[in-house]
């Protein structure tokens, strides 16, 4: 039996903006895609702090450095520049693999979203 874990976690990452009228996607910096895992055109779960929204949209890379985290598209419309999320990615494993999996996760810092 396979089961789904988390994979990948950016948590707590200030949302700088939302563009309704993209294709769709979350633009991420580069930099947090790499330390937490998470490769372009990733499923990604986001969730709300602010707002308790939860939405799923796949990751693009943003400019490395930048801090930026924009959602784009229908997306848009579930958040606010300024908003606190959590970024997440699941993988599937069997529940042996799950015993001894261990997960990428980023606690960048909140103010510029940039790691630590």
């Amino acid at each position: 039996m396979f089961i789904h874990v988390v994979k990948s976690k950016i948590h707590r990452v200030t949302v700088t903006g939302a563009e309704l009228h993209y294709i769709g996607s979350i633009t991420i910096d580069e930099a947090l895609m790499e330390a937490a895992n998470i490769v372009e055109g990733e499923k990604v779960a986001i969730v709300n702090i602010n707002n308790g929204e939860r939405l799923e949209t796949y990751a693009i890379k943003g400019n490395r450095g930048s801090g930026d985290i924009t959602l784009n598209g229908p997306s848009a419309r579930k958040v606010q520049k300024g908003d606190i999320i959590i970024i997440i990615s699941y993988g599937m494993c069997t529940q042996d693999e799950a015993k001894n999996f261990k997960p990428s996760l980023v606690f960048p810092d909140e103010l510029t979203n940039t790691l630590r």
